[in-house]
């Protein structure tokens, strides 16, 4: 392929790119702004963020817990905010996917380290992922608030959750550039909230 069609197909993807955001925040804008209402609630009143997702989805968790306890913008010095992303701890991983199964892996750290008041944060392209769907309900039985990024139409997760920001898009790699985008929105409503 030469230089010429390929520079053409990048245009063509940014353009996709950019009318695809334009849509998420007019069809979104409202909904992020109550999610970041919720999380700054929760944090206010002492709770914290569990934030679970697989592969992609799981650099995500970890980039949105890191935005969290450090800070998204230097000229912001701010208190560390109480996140934890679910997915970063191996030795935890292994063990819980060994002793009880894949599926099973985020459940098991919701019901140890979740509590009322807290809210589980969950990240998926599709909304199927099993073990996500499990630690929905390990949360919802704990009275945890519920809330996630999800892709598409939002999967088997959508209606299980409290809240949810459905990015209506079938590529994967599309639905995680709005998620990132999204991330970075409600930690900056979130800092400006309780900061």
């Amino acid at each position: 392929m030469k230089n010429q069609e390929k520079l053409r197909i990048l245009k063509k993807l940014g353009n996709e790119c950019a009318i695809l955001r334009k849509s998420v925040i007019e069809r979104l804008g409202q909904s992020i702004l109550d999610m970041a209402a919720v999380l700054s609630g929760v944090i206010g009143s002492g709770g914290k963020i569990l934030i679970a997702g697989n592969g992609g989805s799981a650099a995500d968790a970890s980039h949105f817990a890191a935005e969290m306890i450090v800070r998204l913008q230097p000229k912001r010095n701010r208190q560390a905010l109480p996140a934890v992303a679910l997915c970063v701890d191996p030795a935890v991983m292994t063990a819980a996917a060994n002793d009880f199964g894949f599926e099973n892996i985020f459940s098991r750290q919701v019901e140890g380290l979740g509590q009322k008041g807290d809210m589980l944060f969950v990240i998926s392209t599709s909304g199927n992922s099993t073990n996500l769907i499990r630690a929905v309900r390990t949360a919802r039985s704990k009275k945890i608030l519920t809330a996630g990024l999800l892709g598409g139409k939002g999967g088997r997760l959508v209606k299980s959750l409290d809240r949810a920001l459905v990015i209506p898009h079938t590529s994967t790699q599309r639905i995680q550039e709005e998620h990132i985008f999204i991330i970075h929105l409600l930690v900056e409503l979130v800092e400006s909230d309780l900061f």
